[in-house]
């Protein structure tokens, strides 16, 4: 309660301390008109763009009503152009319009639009998207024409993203905690850590379009993800005709790589199809090793473990789908998409045993080859519908996926003695994993506008998961693998959750409320075949949401933020099963792990739009934390996952994209942060760690010339601490150059990751009493070459009135 309370007076300041600053209110201009055809007959859903005279850059974008008409409210000081837009018409430009106190609106009656009796060029918005993009409730990365992503996954790419990182077993934090919410186009993923990893390795950068950043998520969203949420949006074509984009690349680094792929779109006046394909080859390699001690006193035994692996890696992914646009207001959709991988490698382990570092009594020596296949498909059906002109619309999803993996590692095991010769007979043992996930959801989503300013949002959500999880132990003997049934397990679990939002939104002269409430019913049950264990549990939670923003000032702007969230355990963490790393390593789930919750509150500030500041004040009940413990007697190290008390997490995050030149823009996030751990017991004592860490991004983009640019990108994470473990620093930097040619319709980029080949991990533990080390060095300097070539229709045909809503309804898809 008192970090509340200083956090919540801290807030006070700085309203106080930014409203007394603010010199002028925010002039709250606007611009109206209708439109009419050359029958002068009002011409409804015409794409109608407001842009800045200066740059022609996009700010907002609307639509005119069944009477022509369009208005665009509450606009800042500034110079404003209209773009009219229409299939089948010529374009109109209107303008500048001068907003300012003198003044205020400016209407343009019957603007006249003529029909075109030739073919029509795409409507282009002069300005290129920036790399990173701020608004006001997300963050956004515009990756699509990015040269850095080129090559990279989705993983790979957000270890760039500014406030995110990503450790060696592909887990997210964001702002430096976990618990982070994964959408892929705006759908949670129910996936698993592990599982959520190889869903983002599998997906490749050439099939994202863009990530959204949501710290604090209104009550629209699923309460799932303890720090925020990450929406991974996948590229959809939007010209008519047939058009599409092949691409194929190849890199090194220590071993080779390969990638290449496709998308294809066909549009006409009642159907959309589209598709994409993609496939890349990465044949990779990590060094590892682990360090540690057990046993106290003189009674010590020291481990020294160095090792590594070579795999390859196939990834393939595709999305194929249709919209049928019914009329002008309702559209419905059909979307399938999914992934294969399908991966091998061979790890050769070697671990010195002794009574002091410089002592070795035995070693043992394991040869663990692995193969492993991950299978995903998911299935979407979806309707949109605009009741009316006031904007009333409702929108309906019905999805199922599953996903499937088939994992087997085998352990050839040779204990040898000090002399380097056999102690004991070679034992051999594998474990085989089979898992299954199918989901089954269903969500509808309403919006009703009371008025101009006030409307709210409902919606209803439900969603069935069920998982089952196979161990199965095997020995070998005279040459056959037989079960061991006292170490394998069946692992079955069950999961329904019930959910229901209102969000009401109200704007004022200059001020924007949101408030929200969702509740969602779980419903779980995790049964242990083997042992024949059940956890049932069935809970109801409530969720609320406040969000409130301020315009000081043309210049300066502040908002206030809260919301309650939880994060439920994957299911992996839930199976009581034993999964070996070594002999001596191995991580055993928890079925009594409980979901944690977390009160987040935030308060941010902005001047000119473009430097934003945010603090941030967080409280996790039951937080989930990865555990390591030593076993004296069996001199193993075990690994687990807990529930330790509670994660004070305080953060300030910075953030500025600067126009050094017009060919140069930087992009500069500097996030600080500290987390505090507390448990009254584990492993018998007293538990706390925290550290004052912080992260450092910077993306410069430079354009070189009109077919030529260039980025450099870096971060910097300091020392920090998760839970039980504490991280040294990371850092790395990437450097990437592209070309157009042919009339823009090839681009080449070449891109180096890792320049300086500088990236690295490693852990300890923050636990009492437990020396334990962790140190990986994977394959991160890696060259690549892409190339894509973009072909076929990049006009639309002269069309009818009665086909004008198409282009409306699929951007709103």
């Amino acid at each position: 309660m008192k970090n509340l309370n200083i956090f919540l007076a801290s807030c006070a300041v700085l309203l106080l301390f930014f409203n007394a600053s603010a010199q002028e209110n925010n002039p709250n201009g606007s611009l109206t008109g209708n439109v009419i055809d050359e029958q002068k007959k009002p011409l409804d859903y015409v794409s109608v763009a407001l842009l800045k005279a200066q740059d022609s850059t996009l700010v907002k974008g609307s639509f005119t009503s069944a009477k022509g008409t369009y208005a665009f409210d509450h606009l800042p000081e500034g110079a404003y152009l209209i773009a009219l837009n229409m299939v089948g018409y010529g374009k109109v430009i209107k303008g500048p319009f001068n907003i300012n106190k003198a003044h205020l609106s400016y209407t343009s009656a019957n603007v006249q639009m003529t029909a075109a009796a030739k073919q029509l060029s795409i409507v282009n918005i002069v300005g290129r998207k920036p790399l990173v993009e701020r608004q006001v409730d997300k963050t956004v990365l515009n990756i699509e024409n990015s040269i850095l992503a080129t090559g990279n996954t989705a993983l790979e790419i957000l270890k760039k993203a500014p406030g995110v990182t990503v450790d060696k077993d592909g887990n997210i934090s964001l702002r430096g905690k976990k618990g982070v919410g994964i959408m892929i186009d705006g759908k949670l993923s129910y996936l698993s850590g592990e599982e959520i990893a190889n869903l983002l390795n599998a997906t490749e950068g050439n099939a994202i379009t863009s990530i959204e950043l949501v710290t604090n998520p209104s009550s629209k969203y699923d309460a799932s993800g303890n720090s925020g949420i990450i929406n991974i949006k996948l590229k959809k074509n939007r010209n008519y005709g047939t058009n599409g984009t092949v691409t194929a690349g190849a890199g090194y680094g220590r071993y080779y790589k390969a990638n290449g792929g496709f998308t294809l779109n066909h549009m006409e006046k009642k159907f959309n199809f589209f598709g994409d394909f993609n496939y890349a080859r990465n044949k990779r390699f990590a060094d590892q090793g682990i360090n540690r001690i057990n046993g106290t006193g003189a009674r010590q035994t020291f481990f020294d473990q160095t090792g590594g692996f070579v795999g390859i890696r196939n990834n393939t992914n595709y999305k194929t789908g249709a919209d049928y646009f019914i009329n002008d207001q309702h559209t419905i959709g059909l979307a399938v998409n999914g992934y294969l991988t399908k991966a091998d490698q061979v790890s050769d382990i070697s671990t010195r045993i002794g009574g002091s570092p410089a002592q070795t009594d035995s070693t043992l020596k394991v040869i663990n080859p692995a193969d492993y296949t991950y299978r995903n498909t998911a299935y979407n059906l979806n309707y949109r519908g605009v009741l009316d002109t006031t904007g009333q619309e409702i929108n309906i999803d019905a999805d199922f996926s599953r996903y499937h993996r088939d994992k087997t590692d085998a352990y050839f095991n040779r204990l040898l003695d000090a002399s380097g010769q056999p102690s004991t007979p070679a034992t051999s043992f594998r474990n085989r994993t089979p898992s299954s996930v199918k989901i089954w959801a269903a969500k509808a989503d309403y919006i009703y506008p009371i008025n101009k300013k006030t409307k709210i949002d409902l919606g209803l959500k439900t969603s069935f998961v069920n998982t089952d999880n196979n161990s199965i132990i095997e020995n070998l003997a005279d040459y056959q693998w037989q079960n061991d049934q006292s170490q394998s397990n069946h692992f079955l679990y069950d999961e329904n959750i019930n959910a229901a939002y209102a969000n009401f939104h109200r704007e004022f002269k200059s001020t924007t409320v949101q408030l929200g409430l969702r509740a969602e019913q779980t419903n779980s049950k995790g049964n242990s075949l083997t042992t024949q264990s059940i956890v049932d549990r069935n809970y109801l939670n409530l969720f609320p949401s406040i969000f409130v923003n301020q315009v000081l000032s043309k210049n300066h702007e502040i908002g206030f933020s809260y919301s309650r969230r939880i994060e439920r355990p994957n299911y992996s963490s839930l199976n009581p099963f034993i999964h070996f790393i070594d002999s001596y390593t191995y991580f055993q789930g928890n079925p009594f792990l409980k979901p944690q919750y977390t009160n987040s509150l935030e308060a941010s500030w902005s001047y000119k739009k473009t430097i934003n500041a945010t603090i941030g004040y967080s409280s996790t009940t039951d937080v989930i934390s990865f555990v390591t413990f030593n076993d004296t007697a069996r001199k193993t190290l075990g690994a687990t996952n807990r529930n330790l008390a509670s994660l004070k997490a305080y953060n300030l995050n910075i953030s500025s994209p600067v126009s050094v030149t017009k060919w140069w823009t930087s992009n500069n996030n500097l996030t600080i942060f500290y987390n505090k751990y507390a448990a009254p017991e584990l492993l018998g004592l007293p538990f706390e760690s925290g550290r004052l860490a912080f992260n450092f991004n910077s993306i410069q983009a430079i354009k070189l010339n009109s077919t030529l640019n260039a980025e450099l990108s870096g971060y910097y994470h300091s020392r920090s601490v998760d839970g039980t473990a504490a991280t040294r620093q990371e850092y790395s930097i990437d450097l990437g150059i592209s070309k157009t040619l042919l009339d823009k319709k090839l681009n080449l980029k070449f891109a180096v990751n890792d320049i300086f080949n500088s990236l690295r991990y490693l852990n300890t533990s923050t636990i009492p009493g437990q020396t334990y080390t962790y140190r990986e060095k994977d394959e991160s300097r890696i060259f690549r070459l892409t190339g894509s070539y973009h072909f076929g229709s990049n006009s639309i045909k002269a069309a009818r009135k009665r086909t004008k809503g198409s282009e409306e309804e699929q951007n709103r898809i």
